[in-house]
């Protein structure tokens, strides 16, 4: 159930998401964005489990992204929808 999850739990501070030269707030504010995005997105009735699996693949899939300070909010969404409609794939093992 979604309203198990804390979001709150999940967002990072510029502290955290290391050096991006100096875009270490916009980084971190588009890793906060795709942390919502999924959560919004999401189903209320997900199962609460597998909304924080999907969560955690934020920071695996993200943080390494050099394009993540030029990401825009429809390509997050995009993002986002598919691995809703995917997770299967993505929570495999």
């Amino acid at each position: 159930m979604k309203e198990f999850v804390v979001i709150h739990d999940y967002l990072v501070s510029e502290e955290v998401v290391g050096d991006w030269d100096g875009n270490e707030e916009l980084v971190a504010e588009r890793i906060n964005e795709i942390y919502h995005m999924i959560y919004d997105l999401a189903e209320e009735d997900i199962e609460t489990e597998e909304l924080e699996r999907l969560l955690a693949l934020v920071w695996d899939n993200w943080i390494g992204q050099e394009a993540l300070p030029e990401i825009e909010s429809d390509d997050i969404h995009d993002w986002c929808r598919h691995v809703l409609d995917n997770r299967e794939q993505y929570l495999e093992n």
